[in-house]
């Protein structure tokens, strides 16, 4: 197998002229038409575009819950283009922590429940007491000590994207896919989620976010925008927007006195 040009620059995700068509019937729809990509490990990379853009469906293969009609996806330096679908629920099990907008957490069952589910369907057998000691350091990771017991129904919406946040980070993957991660949160929530996945990053792990708002986009260091199924952009963000400060920002206004 030839990964050379992912060893070579130390890239953990490689997209090479990358195509998805799906077919119903006589329809033809080109959703991602020819996609190059490189992420380093450590990068947090928001992907932008509107609605049928073609970002979903990229986020998809990047995901490996999609193959390409063409191209190669190199994660890892492994090829995963190809693999079928047993293989590519192992890669998704093992590399790749999700976070979705609707948080998907089991009403009822606690938080601490919620976050150690993927690790009673991995292939390590923990016991018990290793279950709760590797579940309660994520949950602490994302600022919810002493909320392991509660739950969903007793959590703010914030609290709960920080569980399912938890539970992405319970394998150790190697990179964490958000999609619209703060599309059900205010404005205050969301510069809080904001906030953690740039601890995350700091601690390097990489992320990838879909977003179709510029302003959350800005809290990542890099901006991917996507358009009619092909990259239109993707350029540093040369100052990222610091979740801490900006939090600081809306206390601050919410503190000043109502005339």
């Amino acid at each position: 197998m030839d990964n050379g040009s992912t060893s070579r620059n130390g890239g953990l995700v490689h997209l090479d002229d990358v195509h998805k068509t799906y077919r119903s019937g006589e329809m033809e729809v080109r959703a991602v038409r020819g996609v190059s990509l490189d992420i380093q490990q450590g990068e947090f990379v928001a992907l932008m575009g509107a609605s049928g853009s073609g970002k979903s469906t990229l986020m998809n293969i990047l995901g490996c819950l999609d193959r390409p009609s063409a191209g190669r996806y190199i994660l890892d330096r492994s090829d995963v283009s190809g693999l079928d679908r047993d293989e590519l629920a192992d890669i998704r099990n093992s590399k790749i922590g999700f976070v979705f907008q609707g948080f998907n957490l089991l009403p009822r069952t606690s938080a601490l429940e919620n976050v150690e589910l993927p690790l009673l369907y991995g292939k390590h057998r923990l016991s018990n007491a290793q279950l709760r000691e590797k579940a309660d350091a994520v949950l602490a990771s994302v600022g919810l000590q002493g909320r392991e017991d509660h739950h969903p129904s007793q959590l703010s919406g914030g609290q709960q994207q920080r569980v399912a946040i938890a539970r992405a980070l319970i394998n150790d993957p190697e990179v964490l896919l958000a999609d619209e991660p703060t599309g059900n949160l205010d404005s205050r929530t969301s510069v809080e989620i904001m906030g953690v996945f740039q601890q995350l990053n700091e601690r390097g792990i990489t992320i990838i976010m879909v977003t179709h708002e510029p302003d959350i986009a800005s809290y990542a260091r890099r901006n991917v925008v996507m358009r009619d199924g092909l990259v239109q952009s993707d350029r540093a963000v040369s100052q990222p927007l610091d979740a801490k400060l900006e939090a600081q920002k809306l206390m601050s206004v919410d503190e000043s006195p109502k005339m």
